[in-house]
């Protein structure tokens, strides 16, 4: 079972709707926001570039424009009939991938070694990536033209550090950072830390988004990393994630867990009609656009299992619900029925995925290397 939902399962328990025993304070919600900007933090830095650029990159932008498209027709179609409030909010939930909890399964199942893991990872790359940057871009109170500027922004600094960080002689301050790894000044880890501590400085300061920041800085840190000894780079990944997974993106979770309405669920069987509605438009908006692009590069067998796990969502459909009830934008029944759909989505699509995967390819094709 994946962390996440057990995160969130146990905010739901101490919640004001069970047992009554969290009550979040200024301190707990700091500490949600900052496991909320390491989260995007570790989305950019799980980024493989170098194994989804090409055909595997190409192929997943165009599945996720056709599901961009797709969402906010179905979107429209239930703000039209009263069933929801705003059509980018829910269009935009619809149409996230989770690769970072979907990365843990598939790696420990074989499947990112085969050629079938580097469309995977193109399809969870984009439907993480896109939905970041729209959600920065067009779900945030600021100038959509600042917005904009402070994207482009972002991917000059990553484009110019994707090439100091490529050269045969790296800067001498990327050197340092290498040579303090195993010291106990743990240098590289510190830089990153507060590389996130300051995008949650600077997004209080000018009022600014912080997702888009900290997904950035996460490609920042992994095109420096990327550098250097392999091995140099799974210790600082290790780290970065024992910091991420092991003390603050639980906080976010079990947090978002305490707000979670389950009294809507529970009192109101319409709320549990929706949720079986998103699981299933989950999988259709952006299970359905797979089947379609990738028909000439995958069989049907393979194309069903990616379509099962590019339907799997949950972490951002938290952080898009949360800011859509924020802003009024999102009715509490859809909040509660989409996260209880993207947790639905994280317990079944991956083992359907897997078996289907298995099914097709024999029991030991996922852990063969292409």
């Amino acid at each position: 079972m994946p962390s996440v939902v057990i995160e969130l399962g146990l905010g739901i328990l101490m919640g004001p709707y069970v047992f009554k025993l969290a009550h979040p304070n200024t301190l707990v919600t700091g500490l949600s926001d900052m496991g909320l900007t390491f989260l995007m933090f570790l989305a950019g830095f799980d980024l493989e570039l170098n194994r989804v650029k090409g055909q595997p990159l190409r192929l997943a932008a165009v599945s996720w424009l056709l599901s961009v498209v797709l969402a906010l027709g179905v979107a429209f179609a239930l703000v039209s009939t009263g069933l929801a409030l705003d059509t980018l909010i829910v269009g935009l939930a619809l149409t996230t991938t989770a690769l970072g909890t979907l990365l843990p399964v598939v790696s420990d199942a074989g499947v990112l070694a085969t050629p079938f893991g580097a469309y995977l990872l193109g399809i969870g790359t984009v439907g993480e990536f896109g939905p970041i940057v729209l959600v920065a871009v067009l779900l945030t109170h600021k100038d959509p033209v600042v917005s904009s500027l402070l994207l482009v922004s972002f991917v000059v600094v990553a484009t110019v550090t994707a090439m100091l960080a490529t050269r045969a002689h790296p800067p001498k301050v990327v050197a340092l950072l290498r040579r303090h790894l195993d010291s106990s000044a743990q240098l590289p880890v510190r830089v990153a830390v507060l590389l996130v501590l300051l995008l949650v400085y600077l997004a209080f300061e000018l009022e600014l988004d912080v997702l888009l920041g900290a997904f950035a800085a996460g490609i920042v840190v992994r095109l420096f990393t990327n550098g250097g000894n392999s091995e140099d780079n799974k210790i600082i990944q290790g780290k970065l994630e024992a910091i991420g997974f092991g003390f603050l993106i639980p906080i976010f979770f079990i947090v978002s867990g305490t707000q979670f309405d389950l009294h809507i669920l529970v009192s109101r069987p319409s709320a549990l009609l929706r949720l079986v509605l998103f699981l299933v438009l989950l999988l259709v908006v952006r299970g359905a656009p797979v089947l379609l692009v990738y028909r000439h590069v995958l069989s049907r067998a393979e194309r069903v299992p990616l379509a099962l796990f590019s339907g799997t969502g949950l972490p951002l459909i938290v952080v898009i619900t949360t800011i859509g009830t924020a802003e009024g934008k999102m009715l509490p029944e859809n909040a509660a029925a989409l996260v209880g759909a993207g947790m639905l989505s994280v317990l079944l699509f991956p083992v359907l995925g897997l078996r289907r995967l298995r099914a097709a390819t024999g029991p030991d094709a996922c852990a063969e290397n292409p």
